[in-house]
């Protein structure tokens, strides 16, 4: 069903700054000032943002916990005629972040809904590997435990670019589980803290990188990709 404009409220999605504050639309920044409430991942990020940017706009917590409790809450709000944002900690909204619930849900109630376009991690990061780009998988973050080994394996057989989402505590798990698997068969690239003061990129086989990460002190959020078998180094 296409969705049709009505005299309800209206959802606008809101990609954020994935590091430099400056990284953010004119758009996104006249939503931010319009909107009659903000719903944010972590309200201690977005005021930062918002301060940056002296907005002063109220902020509710919608994150993977209360997302489910709260979307019939946000719902109503809508129904009443409310302008509501909804923003992630850094990025796209529902890209590996909150905000799929509560699309789903305006699109059952008829609720217009607006994503503007902007940051997201995976874009920069794949273009900085120097890896094909011209087709990718997203794979998001891995499971934690259960389905984990499996997953990788599965990723592992995969002939063009994989693209995933990691932590700082588990990122050299994740490249020795890979190892394990597929030894040095295929480059891998580890883009940390995209656009900031410290972005570091690190390309080169399994090993190569493992070493290289276990002798440095990792921080900050992390993209990992991994090359097809025709690129294997630069």
């Amino acid at each position: 069903m296409n969705q049709s404009k009505t005299n309800l409220g209206h959802l606008i999605i809101i990609p954020t700054p994935i590091g430099n504050l400056q990284d953010i639309t004119l758009r996104a920044l006249d939503y931010l000032k319009r909107v009659d409430l903000i719903y944010a991942e972590d309200t201690r990020q977005t005021i930062k943002l918002l301060k940056y940017y002296n907005i002063q706009r109220p902020l509710k917590s919608y994150h993977q916990y209360n997302e489910h409790l709260i979307k019939q809450q946000i719902i109503e709000r809508l129904k009443n005629g409310e302008l509501i944002g909804l923003v992630s900690d850094a990025g796209t909204p529902a890209i590996s972040d909150p905000g799929y619930l509560i699309v789903r849900e305006c699109i059952r109630n008829n609720i217009e809904i607006e994503c503007l376009p902007g940051p997201t991690a995976l874009i920069p990061a794949i273009v900085l590997s120097g890896f094909p780009c011209d087709k990718f998988i997203f794979e998001g973050f891995l499971p934690h435990k259960k389905g984990r080994k499996s997953r990788i394996e599965t990723i592992a057989k995969y002939d063009t670019t994989v693209i995933l989402y990691e932590s700082p505590h588990r990122i050299l798990r994740t490249l020795k589980e890979f190892y394990e698997i597929m030894g040095n068969t295929k480059a891998v690239c580890v883009c940390r803290e995209i656009s900031k003061i410290h972005e570091t990129i690190i390309r080169g086989s399994f090993e190569e990188v493992i070493n290289v990460l276990e002798r440095t002190q990792i921080k900050g959020e992390i993209v990992l990709i991994i090359g097809s078998k025709e690129t294997f180094l630069l």
